[in-house]
């Protein structure tokens, strides 16, 4: 998938990790990660974003937004692991999407 976002990704997988950043002070932020798995097995990164400590609905509303606009039209399945807001935003731009938490 290099290069080429799928527009229709068979799983999708978004976790967060938490990593020290220096925004004129040391401090955890988390680096929110998207990853797409195709049908025929090819694989890409969709995305890295930093977050602020406040990840809800509204901030994975914009990245499912930002990921759309890229491209991608619609997901099979959504694989996070207990990411606050995650399914909600998943609901609200792909209605038909399966979310596994």
């Amino acid at each position: 998938m290099a290069g080429a976002v799928p527009s229709t990704p068979s799983i999708r997988s978004s976790d967060a990790i938490d990593v020290k950043i220096r925004d004129g002070a040391v401090a955890n932020r988390p680096i929110c990660v998207a990853l797409a798995v195709t049908s025929e097995g090819g694989r890409g990164l969709l995305g890295l974003w930093a977050g602020d400590g406040g990840e809800g609905v509204k901030h994975w509303l914009h990245i499912l937004t930002e990921v759309t606009n890229r491209g991608v039209t619609d997901v099979f399945m959504l694989v996070c692991e207990g990411l606050e807001g995650l399914p909600e935003a998943v609901e609200a731009v792909w209605p038909r999407t399966i979310v596994q938490t």
